[in-house]
């Protein structure tokens, strides 16, 4: 039986209808709803949001994710201008951008996400940025931390056993960890961040093993959440996991040097993601 956790209510508010209606009018795809984010009402309602550039199709197919896979999409070449406006108009000063993996293009869409970050400078916003491996290709990352956001976030997803079960074969464990900690000796000062979800028949010994690979990689913020299950297309929730062990990652988090760690049920990567880089800032100053 689903625990109550699991059970999320229906959007609505006026604060999620604004949002979503900016984004409709300007063609701009969310994550929130492509990959069926439970969050969706507490954080649109709020008045923020993870944009997803690229388009809304993926070139992988993770089988824990419910983001559109195949038939892939040309790029937008006014995107930059569209999301850094759409920001602009929903008066935000913090934002995520993430991307769909585009393995598709021969600079996998490295180039295109490194000029929406540069938009939404030109207008003074704090930008947190979710990033694809680009297939551990160090001059595409390159590209995303020359442009200095505030955070570059890429997620290890699971532990090294369960990577290959419900990760796309052109992902790793290794590659990601590589990713992370190349952007961290190439810019020191840069915030890194990464997640893990639970409930896929990980051990607490694997997940402590990844927090510890993690931290090694450099990485300060690290988010734990559980794997709902977005639809019967996606892999089956092999255990729903209790307040208590989300509790207990999260301590174990801070024991091991991380800067910030956000544990439960319904966390994803940028949740209180705002909060998690004022909090990361607080901790160097």
């Amino acid at each position: 039986m689903k625990p109550e956790y699991a059970k999320v209510d229906i959007p609505s508010g006026e604060g999620y209808l604004s949002i979503r209606e900016t984004m409709r009018k300007r063609t701009l795809h969310t994550v929130c709803e492509e990959a069926r984010c439970p969050n969706i009402a507490e954080c649109w309602g709020s008045g923020t949001a993870t944009f997803m550039i690229l388009g809304s199709n993926c070139s992988r197919g993770c089988r824990f994710c419910s983001v559109t896979h195949g038939k892939m999409q040309p790029v937008d070449p006014d995107e930059p201008e569209k999301v850094a406006e759409a920001t602009r108009n929903m008066g935000l000063n913090y934002v995520v951008i993430t991307s769909v993996d585009r393995d598709d293009l021969p600079d996998q869409g490295s180039g295109h996400f490194a000029r929406v970050i540069k938009a939404l400078k030109m207008e003074k916003i704090l930008v947190e940025v979710l990033i694809p491996d680009f297939q551990g290709r160090i001059d595409l990352i390159q590209k995303i931390v020359d442009e200095e956001p505030e955070v570059i976030a890429h997620n290890v997803e699971t532990v090294r056993r369960l990577t290959p079960v419900i990760r796309d074969h052109r992902a790793g464990y290794d590659q990601s960890l590589s990713l992370l900690r190349y952007v961290k000796q190439a810019r020191p000062s840069q915030i890194t961040k990464s997640s893990i979800m639970l409930g896929h028949g990980e051990t607490d010994e694997e997940v402590l093993s990844t927090m510890n690979d993690l931290r090694d990689a450099g990485v300060d913020v690290l988010t734990v959440g559980q794997y709902l299950r977005p639809s019967k297309m996606q892999i089956e929730v092999v255990e729903y996991c209790t307040s208590e062990r989300f509790k207990k990652f999260e301590a174990m988090g801070y024991e091991l040097g991380f800067s910030f760690v956000a544990s439960g049920p319904l966390v994803r990567t940028s949740y209180r993601a705002a909060e998690a880089w004022t909090r990361r800032r607080i901790s160097n100053a």
